[in-house]
């Protein structure tokens, strides 16, 4: 999503159009390289401060946060349109994550030795200096949170850029966190992306985190190139939902699919974006479906109590699921409206997308190779477990995918050919997620990994020193540029 470039950034309500939430300052090229700067001042005595204080700052980071949850789960849903309820548990989760990584960074940290008789090695983790951290709108705080908690933990100091469309709570975040630690080891700075290439290709920093789109996450990666500066990216994904001829779904399990996709109104990096369905059953499958969709899906405006849906992001998000039903419906294909609308829900005053169900569709329809990310998902039918595997690993994308079934083994072996770098069982989206469990895509959704250890290690390098047993006292040594023994 392209957005002109300006001095200030007014930020819209997508519920509301006609009432901004507000404004940040877009900061210029010298204002970035003096956030940078900062940073870079302070990271090197961050670095040497004990990992054990390091944690101990996080933990105030994370009393803060949630001290100012509530204000900021507000401005979260007026800005992004995601619902309030949903609002509150993003902070919420942002919390957890803080803490998640204060308490175990002192032993994720902590060196390796080996002294054996090959001779003595120790491993330390070096972080990398200044994280660039380039965060997106549709969770900014939990999604600049899992950056932000990990590199502080590493000993990094952190720039972070929000999105333009969705800036504010984040920010508020941002600065609680920023007084919670040393001058310089936390800047923020706003812009479009003229500001995220900047950052991305700027020599002062030392890695750059990535969370966006696939044509943004191209360009940001070449800036970075230029300067051999490594990247972690996740770029997104065309997630599929797999139920297997053995599933015996529940209500609830319907109610928990369904919310899978529509969800922040489909617009999320793992959201289930396409159900394959055993042929036999898709009829009974769609009733039950659309049912489950009649109990947990209302649209509405965000900050009203019994919404479940709001509006998408932008005019620009809103027509382009359109076109994409639009063409399903020239296809061929049969479109189901979803839940319900709330009462007083006027849909013309912002940005709103009835979900819709889509059925009848070929794997050419651009609504089931592309990734949507808005509130229309399709279902299809399948034959056999080898041409289901075919059709879901078809494309550039592998970020999540989920498996449904009554038998948890063979669940785990379909799910083990699938392209995904994530996958669930018998659950998909955020019901899935664990702190513990690392998270990132395969193929083009993007390189590295959130979460769990593995995200801590992508802020930190390995450094090594060695004593060779040879050159240690009574070791015989070496000839001069012999090759070291087994």
């Amino acid at each position: 999503m392209t957005l002109p470039e300006a001095d200030t950034i007014t930020v819209e309500n997508p519920a509301c159009t006609a009432r901004p939430v507000g404004s940040v300052r877009v900061h210029t090229g010298a204002e970035v390289d003096a956030a940078v700067a900062a940073a870079a001042g302070a990271a090197a005595a961050w670095a040497r401060t004990p990992v054990a204080d390091r944690s101990a700052a996080l933990l105030r980071v994370a009393d803060g946060l949630e001290a100012a949850a509530e204000g900021l789960a507000v401005l979260l849903a007026r800005e992004s349109g995601k619902p309030l309820g949903d609002c509150r548990g993003e902070v919420g989760y942002a919390c957890a994550v803080l803490r998640w990584y204060a308490e175990r960074a002192p032993g994720l940290l902590s060196r390796h030795t080996v002294d054996d008789a090959g001779g003595r090695l120790e491993r330390r983790p070096r972080p990398y200096g200044v994280v660039a951290a380039l965060t997106p709108w549709n969770a900014p705080v939990i999604l600049t949170a899992v950056k932000l908690a990990p590199a502080l933990a590493a000993g990094n100091a952190v720039v972070v850029k929000p999105s333009p469309l969705a800036p504010l709570a984040v920010s508020g975040f941002l600065r609680g966190a920023a007084g919670e630690l040393p001058a310089g080891v936390l800047k923020v700075c706003h812009g479009y992306a003229r500001t995220a290439l900047l950052l991305a290709g700027h020599p002062g920093v030392d890695k750059v985190s990535f969370t966006g789109g696939a044509v943004a996450g191209r360009a940001l990666g070449a800036a970075a190139a230029g300067a051999l500066t490594p990247t972690t990216m996740e770029l997104g994904g065309n997630d599929a939902a797999v139920v297997l001829d053995d599933a015996v779904l529940s209500d609830a399990d319907l109610d928990r699919l369904v919310l899978a996709s529509f969800a922040t109104a489909g617009q999320v990096c793992m959201a289930a974006k396409r159900i394959y369905v055993p042929r036999a059953g898709l009829e009974t499958f769609t009733e039950r479906y659309v049912a489950a969709a009649a109990r947990v899906l209302r649209l509405g405006d965000p900050l009203s109590a019994g919404t479940t849906v709001g509006p998408v992001i932008s005019a620009e998000a809103a027509a382009r699921v359109r076109a994409l039903v639009a063409d399903a419906r020239a296809r061929g294909g049969t479109a189901v409206e979803l839940g319900v609308v709330g009462p007083g829900t006027d849909p013309a005053a912002g940005h709103f997308v009835r979900p819709v169900l889509l059925l009848g569709l070929r794997e050419d329809a651009p609504l089931v190779r592309e990734e949507q990310f808005g509130p229309a998902v399709p279902v299809l039918g399948y034959e056999d477990e080898d041409d289901l595997v075919a059709r879901v690993n078809a494309g550039p994308y592998g970020l999540a995918a989920s498996v449904w079934s009554g038998d948890e083994d063979r669940a785990f072996a379909l799910a083990a050919r699938l392209d995904a770098g994530f996958r669930f069982v018998n659950t998909h989206n955020r019901t899935g997620m664990a702190l513990r469990a690392a998270f990132g895509g395969v193929k083009r959704s993007g390189h590295g990994r959130e979460y769990g250890a593995e995200g801590l290690a992508e802020y930190v390098q390995p450094v090594l020193t060695h004593a060779p047993s040879a050159f240690r006292p009574g070791g015989g040594g070496m000839a001069p540029g012999a090759y070291p023994r087994l």
